[in-house]
């Protein structure tokens, strides 16, 4: 699962965790590999990736897999670093 959330928007950061906790809820979301883009980060006032973990309450995804990568998409920083991560945990649980 990528779940991206807008870095700079942080009135919405309560809704982007509430969205996401619906969809962890799934049962076909399960067993799902989560990857977090804290995207935007070239914005000056972007959150950086551990205070959206924070706002996710990633932490307390304690029988989830999950990583957070901070990225820019209009850039591409970032995205093929989590990607990466992605990959090598579709390819380990296997």
């Amino acid at each position: 699962l990528i779940f991206v959330i807008d870095s700079n928007d942080k009135e919405r950061a309560n809704e982007a965790r509430e969205e996401l906790n619906r969809m962890l809820q799934e049962d076909e979301l399960r067993n799902a590999h989560l990857l977090v883009f804290a995207n935007k980060q070239d914005l000056p006032n972007a959150l950086n990736a551990a205070d959206i973990t924070e706002k996710l309450g990633l932490h307390k995804l304690s029988n989830r897999n999950w990583y957070i990568q901070a990225t820019c998409a209009t850039s591409g920083d970032g995205l093929y670093e989590g990607l990466d991560w992605l990959s090598n945990q579709l390819k380990n649980s296997k």
